[in-house]
């Protein structure tokens, strides 16, 4: 899923752990990340809790997509600093899951609460030995 996620490493995340029901992605704050007040937009950091929210509930290897997302900003983000999102399964019941990421800062403070509700849909995404995943 990582090889064909564009998205995430257009933005220069990196996928720093992966595992069935968690994920850790960090980010670095650049220049054109940055708002009018000189913090990070909350399009990006809301980006980084998507992404590490897509890969905990996608390490099952069942496809699945975000049904309803919400995020909380705490503090700014700010130009330079590496963000680092930590996704977490609080529940996962047939077809639904929901996951919490929490955003941090190099320092451990919250910049960021993020809560996620993932459907799995047809389809696996970890590749199978001499193909593609199936979607």
């Amino acid at each position: 899923m990582w090889a064909e996620d564009r998205a995430s490493q257009g933005l220069g995340m990196t996928l720093d752990h992966a595992g069935p029901g968690e994920a850790v992605l960090s980010m670095r704050v650049r220049d054109d990340m940055t708002n009018g007040h000189g913090s990070c937009h909350g399009g990006f950091l809301f980006a980084l809790a998507d992404s590490a929210f897509a890969f905990a509930c996608n390490a099952y290897d069942q496809r699945a997509v975000a049904q309803h997302c919400a995020v909380t900003f705490l503090r700014p983000g700010m130009r330079g600093e590496v963000l680092t999102a930590r996704a977490v399964e609080r529940v996962r019941e047939g077809r639904s899951g929901i996951y919490d990421v929490t955003v941090t800062d190099a320092e451990g403070r919250v910049v960021a609460e993020f809560r996620g509700h993932s459907r799995t849909v047809p389809g696996t995404v970890l590749a199978e030995e001499g193909g593609s995943a199936s979607g």
